[in-house]
């Protein structure tokens, strides 16, 4: 995967910037039909005292972003906004790299590389005399002198036509309240690469232009590290976080009009580069075991007491306790860092007290029953979701197993679910991890947990209705968490047919509520006409099931995985007057299949009537719930 990945970034690199020194294509020839300018989109520069016409791309006025109309959007509003007016872009004419260099320093090593092109004449035999764009890579080495204050005079570039290098130097020891932590003398030196070439004829422009152009410093003694006087001065929370939890990454170099790479080894960095494509790697968040915590979901769910509980998850505490005490020995000790640490420190530790408080509410039997609940069918959710993407049958798939902080989660939030007076109702808890982290499974198990104590107390109807409402502003991203949350629904649907006295006899319902290009808002009737209507959507992928789309955005079982056929969808009690859409598993094997079909309601109608139990909205259906009476029985 890593090979692949470097492959993708090369291909990046090549086709919006074009080769550089050593490339199989160093010596490239494009035909004149297609300019480099045109073949590539950013990497070059255009000459400082060019036209207008040379240096403004007419194809590249920035527009601002407008809400988009129906066609395109999530609301409803089919009123097409008006656009902003554009603004003329211009091309770069520099290219400049900023450094801090230590006292005494009086001179930096330059590399500026470029890629000039040519019209010439092809002399290929099947396309003789065919004018082309010849490539030459160029390259200087030059040792620049740093001037003592201010700005030092241009030096350009031998055998370059006007390719010049600025070199400025100021003295940065006063700079701003903690600028006493660089060395004492340490100067701020930017050194820009300037296009001062004569502009070309309008045939010729591109040979005025310098193409891939790259600008690399040499410094031995090493260049100073860049303190991040955001979080050093400011008092906003985050960037007073991010100075203490990136103390240990420093920046060498900032970039002006274009991004910069460090090259560093160990603590020191002795070279830095401009780049056009800036690579980063983010490092994979994977969980891990803690010792004494039983993380298997099914194990959980066979729990009896509150005491085998606090025997299989009571490690929490004391394990998460012992890694805050070590977090407080290594912290900073000094200057603001030390309060940041000290306040992300005491909040760990709240969090430590409410997870131990939710194994404390374990002792309560409901509570405890509705935790086993969650467990089991989160437990078959996931088997059931594996054996798809494997193509296994469920009971071939391993135990699912909860990460260490999706459990947290879960315990840490009990306290205040269970108790609607409790003061924990009034905290807001942030779920902050990359994509594939786990944060999907967290919230579910959370969701799983309430509505199955909600049952649990009162079985009867009044306990039915929306309990969890979850809102994404994507529609696409709707569309996706639609699938892994209906899994679970569809467990704890199963869990309730098993026990009808215990849970109830109103099925645990999900709801999709997004815009009506997606889901339809009527189930319409004979005779209204209505093309977006459930109705005629459905009759339409009856009669072309292969061409025409669902009624819904879903295209496979979320229990199964089997995919959905003209016969899935039905509309009840009858096809002239329908009030509901049914959609059922065409897998004879299924669970939901026949007379028992699956727990969605997609369609907003009987939606406000049925009123499910978990809704999945998308922002702008959302932000009608003050404004329109239906939305309101929600």
């Amino acid at each position: 995967s890593a090979e692949i990945r470097t492959k993708l970034i090369e291909t990046l690199q090549l086709n919006l910037v074009g080769p550089g020194p050593g490339h199989a294509l160093e010596a490239e020839r494009l035909w004149e039909s297609e300019p480099p300018s045109r073949w590539y989109l950013t990497g070059f520069l255009v000459p400082t005292a060019a036209p207008e016409s040379q240096r403004h791309d007419p194809e590249s006025e920035e527009v601002l972003d407008a809400v988009v109309g129906s066609d395109e959007g999530t609301g409803d509003d089919d009123v097409e906004p008006d656009k902003a007016p554009a603004r003329k872009v211009f091309l770069p004419s520099s290219l400049g790299i900023s450094v801090l260099v230590p006292k005494g320093v009086t001179m930096l090593s330059a590399k500026v590389l470029w890629g000039d092109y040519t019209k010439v004449s092809s002399q290929d035999p099947e396309h003789p005399g065919r004018k082309a764009w010849q490539r030459t890579q160029r390259s200087h080495a030059i040792d620049v002198p740093i001037p003592p204050k201010g700005l030092s005079p241009p030096t350009e570039l031998p055998d370059s036509r006007g390719v010049r290098l600025y070199v400025s130097a100021r003295d940065v020891s006063n700079l701003g309240p903690k600028g006493g932590e660089l060395p004492a003398g340490t100067r701020a030196v930017s050194v820009f690469v300037v296009n001062e070439r004569d502009p070309e004829a309008e045939e010729r422009v591109d040979e005025g232009h310098i193409f891939q152009a790259q600008l690399i410093l040499k410094l031995k003694e090493g260049f100073v590290a860049r303190p991040n006087l955001r979080g050093i001065n400011d008092d906003d929370a985050d960037e007073r976080i991010a100075d203490l939890q990136y103390r240990d990454a420093f920046e060498f170099a900032v970039g002006h009009g274009v991004s910069t790479d460090a090259i560093i080894e160990g603590d020191a960095c002795h070279e830095v580069r401009s780049t056009w494509i800036p690579v980063a790697a983010v490092e994979k968040v994977d969980p891990t075991s803690i010792a004494g915590v039983e993380l298997s979901m099914e194990k959980l769910a066979a729990m009896q007491t509150a005491a085998e509980a606090k025997a299989a998850l009571g490690a929490f505490g004391t394990e998460y306790g012992a890694w805050i005490a070590k977090q407080r020995a290594t912290a900073p000790t000094q200057n603001r860092r030390a309060e940041v640490a000290k306040e992300l420190l005491d909040h760990c530790e709240l969090a430590r007290k409410r997870i131990a408080r939710g194994l404390v509410e374990l002792e309560d039997p409901l509570v405890l029953e509705a935790f086993r609940i969650a467990n089991r069918t989160m437990g078959a959710a996931a088997r059931q979701r594996t054996a798809q993407l494997k193509g296994w049958r469920p009971d071939q798939v391993g135990a699912p197993m909860w990460r260490p902080f999706q459990l947290a989660f879960v315990l840490m939030n009990l306290r205040g679910i269970a108790k609607p007076t409790d003061p924990e109702r009034h905290v807001l808890d942030l779920l902050f991890f990359p994509t594939g982290g786990g944060k999907t499974e967290a919230y579910l198990g959370l969701a799983a947990f309430t509505l199955a104590l909600r049952r649990l107390r009162d079985p009867s109807v009044t306990s039915s209705g929306v309990s969890v409402l979850m809102r994404y502003t994507l529609r696409l991203l709707t569309l996706d968490q639609l699938g892994r949350a209906a899994t679970l629904i569809c467990a704890l649907e199963i869990e309730r047919q098993k026990d009808v006295e215990k849970l109830g006899k109103w099925p645990f319902e999900i709801g999709l509520w997004v815009g009506r290009k997606a889901t339809p808002n009527r189930m319409g009737k004979k005779g209204d006409n209505d093309r977006n209507s459930a109705r005629s959507r459905t009759i339409a992928f009856q009669n072309d099931s292969k061409y025409k789309p669902a009624p819904i955005p879903i295209e496979n079982c979320p229990w199964c995985g089997t995919k959905f056929e003209a016969t899935s969808f039905r509309l009840v009690p009858t096809t002239d007057q329908p009030n509901d859409l049914r959609i059922t598993c065409a897998n004879e094997d299924c669970a939901f299949t026949r007379d028992n079909p699956l727990p969605i309601v997609a369609v907003d109608e009987p939606l406000y009537r049925r009123l499910p139990c978990f809704i999945i909205a998308t922002v702008d259906k959302f932000a009608s719930l003050p404004w329109l009476s239906t939305p309101g029985k929600l």
